[in-house]
């Protein structure tokens, strides 16, 4: 009688302290909600500015995110369909940047091979993901690796310089063993333990109906549209007509700065006006370029708005704020912009993008070199590298900015 007493005070004893824990979880929760809150209504342009490249860091559109939650591991049907599930996105990562169906057997494997072809929140040392990408060795912020598009996107094409490199960096992949092709992306301890998931990695891909005899392109298009790809269309963007220039440029073909232009060399009409002047909004992004974190994760618009000195833009999308700008402030494919102008492009997806454009050639950009902070680089860098569709500049104008 006195164990069973004394197992009973032992039994309440616990199930006090589960129900501090809950109150406690709650309460974290309540104030949670609250901050976003108090913090998500300003910051409406750096949340939604997605700049989406389509290769590199990648960008991932808002309704096409994915199932970014983490997966634990379980057994039978349930793990099946989470496998199943995550296979069909490796692969729709692949078809959509024009890669063969052996690169998404590569990709499978390895994610067998390192997940379980699960989306794991843990992993050796901060290795995440389904690929056990790890953040300190550039890879990604935890986040966005744990986002499957994502972490697909960086297997197949890593960085943009190179480091770390995917799948499409290693040379003659899609003809050297699978295993090696994986091993030359994921660097692992265990290089040959790659070949022996090829079989199940089969297996899932038979239930999932993907093709992987399909055949692609060896880079995914990079710097280039693959055969019969047309650029995206800007006017499924945009619809109003920019009063343009008499000197509209070529795709590809390199920025000068425009000193014979209606608004001359950032002398802005009457109506822009900023917290700072386009010097000071160069001098302000040079800055953040050299010294500035990561924080411009697909934000470019939120970031050209901060440069003039706004807390954000107003706008959710970089390609609606170039729509909702006065046409006579919009110069359609001009490649001779005014230093502190406002770039635009197409990017094939619902945001677009925008960059500063500080003079010689080059823009102060977002994610182009690296996910979420800025660097300058030339402005034909948008087209080389995401395949982007250049629509033209305008005045620094944020009319909903605050």
């Amino acid at each position: 009688m006195e164990a069973d007493a004394g197992q009973a005070l032992a039994n309440l004893a616990r199930r006090a302290l589960s129900l501090k824990v809950i109150a406690i979880a709650v309460v974290a929760g309540i104030c949670f909600l609250l901050v976003v809150g108090m913090f998500g209504a300003g910051i409406g342009g750096k949340a939604f500015a997605d700049s989406c490249g389509a290769r590199g860091k990648p960008g991932v559109d808002l309704e096409d995110r994915g199932d970014d939650s983490p997966q634990k591991p379980s057994t039978g049907t349930k793990l099946r369909k989470q496998q199943i599930k995550n296979a069909k996105t490796i692969d729709e990562v692949a078809q959509d940047s024009g890669l063969s169906g052996r690169a998404t057997l590569i990709a499978l494997m390895t994610a067998l091979q390192e997940s379980t072809l699960l989306n794991l929140d843990h992993g050796h040392s901060d290795s995440v993901g389904l690929f056990q990408q790890r953040p300190k060795a550039g890879w990604g912020t935890k986040d966005q690796i744990m986002n499957p598009k994502y972490a697909a996107k960086m297997f197949f094409f890593g960085d943009n310089d190179g480091s770390p490199r995917g799948l499409t960096d290693v040379k003659n992949w899609d003809i050297i063993k699978l295993g090696k092709a994986a091993q030359a992306v994921q660097n692992s301890a265990y290089p040959d333990l790659y070949d022996g998931q090829e079989e199940p990695a089969r297996e899932i891909a038979e239930e999932a109906d993907i093709d992987l005899t399909r055949s692609g392109s060896q880079d995914g298009g990079k710097g280039a549209q693959p055969d019969g790809e047309t650029p995206a269309d800007p006017e499924a963007c945009y619809s109003e007509e920019g009063t343009g220039s008499s000197k509209p440029g070529k795709p590809g073909q390199a920025f000068h700065d425009g000193k014979d232009t209606a608004v001359g060399n950032g002398e802005w009409l009457p109506i822009v006006r900023n917290g700072r002047t386009s010097s000071e909004a160069i001098e302000w992004a040079k800055k953040e370029a050299q010294t500035g974190g990561r924080d411009w994760y697909r934000a470019c618009l939120a970031f050209v708005a901060n440069a003039y000195a706004w807390h954000f833009s107003g706008v959710p999308y970089a390609i609606d704020h170039y729509k909702e700008m006065p046409a006579h402030m919009k110069h359609d494919k001009d490649r001779r912009p005014p230093p502190g102008a406002l770039l635009y492009w197409d990017t094939g997806k619902r945001a677009g993008h925008v960059a500063l454009y500080i003079g010689n050639g080059k823009i102060a950009s977002n994610d182009i070199k690296r996910p979420g902070y800025i660097d300058i680089v030339p402005a034909t860098e948008i087209e080389s590298k995401w395949r982007a569709t250049y629509l033209g500049w305008a005045e620094p104008y944020f009319p909903k900015g605050g």
